[in-house]
């Protein structure tokens, strides 16, 4: 049997949703053979969030000092034991399906190390919407999501990421980061090794007032110059050290 294993991180405050979350995943058919788990972890040590948490033996949740998401998501990748990993956050959810595609993905492309899929905003009135920037589905080569985010935001959400365990380990987890950690690791990915959009719309963007991104810290001009130019600086680095995992057919 082999296993997806989900990640999310989550504090305490931030855990309204968590319980949609999960039904979102529990309601996931796998292809035949795969089995999959959730890895939730408190950033943070209260163990209110965990709280909420029904009773699936396919859940396994953990809590450990507080270091914002990236440290939460590195520190469940240590108990994460799928050869795949899939982000979720606590106040997101997953379309039916979603996890079959990118299992499908990946194990008809060996040579591919991640996916990543369309996704809608949810807003509090329950209306979707969907936004322009969505690459054409398929392969997607090296530095491909690099080049729209020097010129605008990533044009695909981080936290649909869908990634062989290996390379999250061999690029070190999530960079630590006050936010975008996600985008971080994304385009870490983008410039070592082959992707896949997958035009089929896998999640759904909660959009409400209590979420990171609303924060007044997020958009913080200093932090984002300096969260900006980390990321672009660590994509710089493994392009010219010249590490990828994408092996040219001789």
């Amino acid at each position: 049997m082999s296993t997806l294993s989900i990640i999310t991180p989550v504090y305490s405050g931030g855990d309204e949703f968590l319980i949609d979350a999960y039904r979102s995943l529990r309601d996931q058919q796998l292809p035949t053979g795969w089995e999959w788990e959730w890895v939730v972890q408190e950033d943070g040590t209260t163990g209110y969030p965990l709280r909420r948490l029904p009773r699936d033996p396919r859940i396994t949740p953990g809590c450990g000092r507080a270091g914002r998401a990236c440290m939460a998501r590195t520190a469940a990748l240590s108990r994460a034991s799928g050869s795949l990993v899939r982000t979720l956050d606590a106040d997101d959810l997953l379309t039916p399906g979603a996890l079959a595609r990118d299992i499908a993905v990946l194990t008809e492309h060996p040579e591919l190390g991640w996916t990543a899929c369309a996704a809608l905003d949810l807003h509090p009135d329950g209306t979707l919407t969907g936004v322009d920037t969505d690459p054409p589905g398929g392969r997607l080569a090296l530095g491909s999501l690099f080049a729209s985010y020097t010129t605008r935001r990533l044009a695909i959400l981080g936290t649909t990421l869908c990634v062989r365990r290996d390379l999250v380990l061999a690029l070190g987890g999530w960079p630590a980061l006050p936010s975008s950690e996600d985008v971080g690791l994304m385009l870490a990915l983008d410039a070592v090794a082959p992707g896949w959009f997958i035009t089929e719309v896998g999640a759904h963007y909660r959009k409400h007032p209590a979420q990171s991104t609303q924060a007044a810290a997020f958009h913080d001009p200093q932090e984002a110059t300096a969260k900006r130019a980390i990321i672009t600086e660590r994509v710089n680095a493994l392009r010219r050290l010249g590490w990828s995992t994408h092996r040219p057919c001789s």
